[in-house]
């Protein structure tokens, strides 16, 4: 087991998986999605660099982020409803585009299957958007659940979509590990009373990896199956 992840959980059955910042690069296609939706109120375009500090707390949060800086309070709240509708009409036409795989996410996929861990991927990606890209980079067929930010009442960091996936997967939250590249993931995930694992690469909303309470870092998704492998001999 990687000297950086330490489980406290008995047996991992399954791995409840972040999609954006996780499993797919999708800053761009965010950037691009909001650039059509401020281009609509003649407003100054976004990056990819400043999206990255917004990601990970579903839509509503990232056309609030956008909106600030570039409206009067009042102004952004009344444009707020409009703006969202146009971003999802945006992304919709794009999603997957500016898109590309981390590194050995589809081995580690793989690797957590063939030892028999269950899986769901738990993101604040609208669930129709979560769909469309799984299925674009064929990782679908490795999911038994897919929850999206709007599949529940609540979203991570809110616990409900962890123990929502958990129930549907029919395995208790103890026996599960969250796997994600921001607070929000280990936030969730410990609130739900489960392990929680973080991968360097992803948003985190701008903040240091270092700095997010988990079980540990890994590399990949497969040194994350790997580390899950190696505690499972032990248990």
């Amino acid at each position: 087991m990687s000297a950086s992840v330490k489980f406290t959980a008995p047996r991992i059955e399954a791995a409840l998986i972040d999609l954006d910042g996780t499993m797919v690069d999708t800053a761009d296609d965010f950037a691009a999605g909001l650039n059509g939706m401020l281009a609509q109120f003649d407003a100054e375009e976004t990056t990819r660099e400043e999206v990255m500090g917004y990601v990970g707390k579903g839509s509503e949060h990232l056309i609030k982020s956008v909106l600030a800086p570039r409206f009067a309070q009042a102004d952004a709240q009344s444009r707020f409803d409009e703006a969202l509708a146009l971003y999802q009409d945006e992304y919709a036409k794009i999603n997957g585009r500016h898109t590309h795989l981390y590194p050995d996410v589809e081995t580690g996929l793989a690797a957590l299957r063939d030892q028999g861990i269950r899986l769901a991927c738990v993101t604040n990606k609208p669930h129709r958007f979560a769909v469309e890209l799984l299925q674009q980079y064929g990782l679908s067929r490795y999911f038994e659940v897919v929850l999206g930010g709007d599949s529940l009442p609540k979203k991570k960091p809110d616990p409900l979509p962890m123990l929502t996936a958990c129930e549907r997967l029919g395995v208790k939250p103890q026996a599960a590990v969250a796997i994600g590249d921001s607070e929000n993931d280990a936030l969730a995930g410990r609130a739900a009373g489960m392990a929680t694992l973080t991968v360097p690469y992803g948003y985190n909303h701008g903040q240091p990896v270092q700095k997010i309470e988990s079980d540990g870092i890994v590399a990949t998704l497969l040194e994350a199956a790997k580390a899950i492998a190696a505690h499972n001999l032990l248990t």
